[in-house]
């Protein structure tokens, strides 16, 4: 792996690889050969720089994903603020996934069947016009939990129906060879909307009131609704009209292709064993003595690895054994929980987090890659919705495990016997499942 003549990743400027040889350092001498190491280490703009339609795509769903997470905090903010009640707070999440695991699986069966950047547009639309109405109820003052319940679901069902279709989209707006800097870059906008969304929505908040952060939510769509606009006609297949496809052929489909199948059960064995999300209060009082402010701090470190992960992901490209890189980043995510568990610092628990949250990037990038690579165009959207059921709901999962755990043991009991479990249920999966380990994206095998 680490010869002294080995080519590294691909210079920015141009798509060839770049071979250094240690006899001759260039032009700027060794330091030269080391800034092009550490281009070579962040994460690949190509992309981005080569493919003006993914631009316009990928600027989308930051925006989109920034705006989103402001609306979450200000929903949140809001319902306390009517209710003085933590389990209707907390009510929140639960209108946002039943939609969320419903509508999943059919935005991804539309998504195979009509123009994907229509069903993008309409999605889009309605998720603007959802935040529209949030900001409305809040300048008014109506105060009703109800209708914040309403459009919270209402905003989860059209992010279930057209997500799909954006996923699905990638694979025609990139080449093969580009999937893992793609699904990088895809990573770090959810990255940045889960760690600036929150950041700025809290500060408009404390500013101007909840309002603001609706406001500018809605108008921040205009952005995405442009970018969706100037995208090409994109539907499914051949591109000829056809019969609204099936949830169960997608299924089915799934069931015959035994390394996707795997990569699934990958994630949901880190989701269940080893999520830790359900338990940060009680570590927070019990293991660190802090309060509400420590939690936040637990809840951001997983977003900020994960975004450092995203923003140094320029080697996934050279990686080709993508069933081996998604066990190690599972099995990494388990021991870094289970560090977690053992930690009595906070700055130590903090950089677990973010380790974890790290390997989590990892991993979902080469499981897109290995999905878009391993699905035809046709059944993409089924499999980017059974993918969205998948990951809303094994973390749901995951805080029942944990929270059962941790009430007939301890927290710290919960999170070292989970992220064990999960390095130990992961490593038998990979074991049980050889064509996965020799999985090559150079000759791909769904």
């Amino acid at each position: 792996m680490g010869g002294a003549s080995e080519a590294i990743p691909a210079d920015p400027v141009s798509a060839d690889p770049v071979s250094v040889d240690p006899a001759d350092p260039g032009p700027s001498g060794g330091g030269g050969r080391w800034r092009r190491l550490g281009r070579g280490a962040l994460a690949d703009l190509s992309p981005l720089r080569e493919h003006p339609d993914y631009r316009r795509l990928w600027t989308g769903q930051v925006v989109s994903a920034v705006g989103q997470q402001m609306t979450a905090v200000a929903v949140a903010v809001q319902v306390y603020a009517l209710t003085g009640s933590s389990f209707a707070t907390g009510l929140v999440g639960l209108f946002s996934l039943v939609p969320l695991v419903g509508l999943g699986l059919y935005g991804g069966a539309i998504a195979d069947t009509v123009d994907r950047r229509l069903l993008g547009l309409v999605g889009s639309s309605g998720l603007a016009l959802t935040s529209a109405v949030l900001a409305v109820q809040a300048i008014l003052g109506l105060g009703s939990v109800g209708l914040l319940y309403a459009a919270v679901a209402l905003q989860s069902g059209f992010f279930a129906l057209s997500s799909p279709a954006r996923s699905a989209m990638i694979p025609r707006l990139v080449p093969p060879h580009q999937l893992p800097a793609a699904n990088a870059l895809g990573s770090m906008s959810m990255s940045l909307g889960t760690t600036v969304g929150p950041m700025i929505g809290g500060l408009l908040i404390a500013a101007f009131g909840v309002q603001s952060a609706y406001l500018v939510d809605t108008l921040a769509f205009s952005g995405t609704l442009y970018a969706m606009w100037r995208l090409p006609a994109m539907r499914p297949g051949d591109g000829a009209p056809r019969k609204r496809a099936s949830v169960l052929d997608g299924l089915r489909f799934l069931r015959s292709r035994p390394n996707l199948r795997t990569s699934f059960v990958a994630d949901l064995i880190a989701m269940v064993f080893a999520s830790p999300r359900a338990l940060f209060p009680a570590i927070a009082l019990t293991v660190y003595g802090g309060g509400p402010g420590t939690v936040g701090l637990l809840v951001a470190a997983p977003a900020v690895g994960s975004l450092a992960g995203a923003l140094f992901s320029g080697w996934v490209s050279g990686v080709r054994r993508h069933g081996i890189a998604i066990v190690t980043g599972v099995a990494a995510w388990g021991l870094a929980i289970a560090a977690f568990g053992l930690s009595t610092h906070l700055w130590l628990g903090l950089l677990m987090l973010a380790a974890a949250g790290c390997a989590d990037s990892i991993s979902m990038i080469f499981r897109n890659t290995m999905l878009q690579v391993g699905a035809p165009d046709d059944m993409r959207g089924r499999l980017q919705g059974i993918f969205i059921v998948v990951v809303a709901g094994g973390p749901r999962l995951g805080d029942f495990f944990a929270g059962t755990v941790a009430s007939l043991t301890t927290s710290t009991t919960a999170l070292l016997t989970g992220g064990l479990t999960c390095v130990a249920a992961v490593l038998l999966l990979a074991a049980r499942r050889p064509a996965f380990r020799r999985y090559d994206s150079h000759h791909p095998a769904p």
